[in-house]
């Protein structure tokens, strides 16, 4: 068993990017090998494949326990990073793959402060040695850039009237204390816990998360074989609307595109995987084939 959490919509991950013996690959957000575990269990090209997380926990995870006996090449980087290192050294893959979520592990580490369910300091870094977290931002940003940030990634109908808050009560210093600067900006009850849109903004901002997005995805399709694929799992819009976009600007029947859609909409969690998997409910699949 490759993975200590549950990879979401892993059946129609590999029905899709259908690996075969010998193809290599890139996971850019290996997280716990779930996924990439699957994979190179087919293809078994160990040698020539990739597994990058930038969270700590996770790498020494996938070096000393998942694939501990397993000459595959493991690397602590941002996928951006990767992504040019890959290029600059003229590499190709069969088969790149890319889960955006958070790990459910991130998630019910109080200490990591991704969730407001649970007290815990402000952080929210997914690699844990960059110095921004989410205290900083919190506590140093102008309250109109925070508004901003609100509106903009978490899309927040009240985004203003939390920005205020934040810069009225500061210093904040714990997840449970911005959770309830939300739940006074929402006063009443919600179908959508009222935090949910400003942890999820300030998680991408802390992360640079759809900045990464856009400026790997052009890189990722140059380090396709012809006939390799290119499969993104995204769990909220902002992500989804990125990669859609992309997909779509170089795809199609014109003489110069360089993708084929395997994947005209996204796949989505079936009803058994949510129920067994709730935050696979978010998640969608969407694949190519570089031309």
């Amino acid at each position: 068993m490759y993975e200590i959490h549950s990879p979401v919509l892993l059946n129609e991950v590999l029905d899709k990017l259908k690996p075969k013996k010998g193809e290599s690959l890139v996971d850019f957000t290996a997280g716990y090998g779930g996924h990439s575990g699957l994979i190179l269990d087919t293809t078994g090209n160990f040698e020539g494949s990739y597994l990058i997380d930038r969270d700590s926990q996770a790498i020494d995870y996938l070096k000393n326990i998942a694939f501990k006996n397993k000459p595959v090449n493991i690397q602590q980087k941002d996928f951006y990073q990767a992504s040019i290192d890959f290029f600059n050294e003229k590499k190709k893959f069969d088969i790149i793959l890319a889960d955006l979520g958070v790990s459910s592990l991130h998630i019910n580490d109080h200490a990591r402060g991704f969730s407001f369910r649970n007290n815990g300091p402000l952080d929210m870094r997914m690699d844990q040695s960059q110095q921004k977290d989410a205290g900083y931002v919190l506590n140093t940003y102008p309250e109109y850039r925070l508004a901003e940030i609100l509106k903009e990634y978490g899309e927040e109908p009240k985004a203003k009237k939390i920005a205020r808050y934040i810069v009225e009560s500061r210093p904040i210093q714990s997840t449970s204390e911005l959770a309830d600067l939300c739940a006074k900006a929402w006063p009443g009850h919600s179908k959508t816990n009222p935090a949910t849109r400003t942890f999820q903004a300030i998680r991408i901002e802390v992360n640079q998360e759809l900045g990464q997005l856009s400026d790997s995805l052009p890189i990722w399709i140059n380090l396709l074989k012809s006939g390799g694929r290119l499969a993104i799992i995204s769990f909220h819009s902002l992500e989804d609307r990125i990669v859609k976009k992309f997909f779509n600007d170089n795809s199609g029947e014109r003489y110069d595109a360089k993708l084929t859609l395997i994947t005209k909409k996204p796949i989505t969690a079936g009803q058994n995987e949510i129920v067994s998997n709730p935050r696979s409910r978010s998640a969608k699949l969407r694949v190519v084939v570089k031309k």
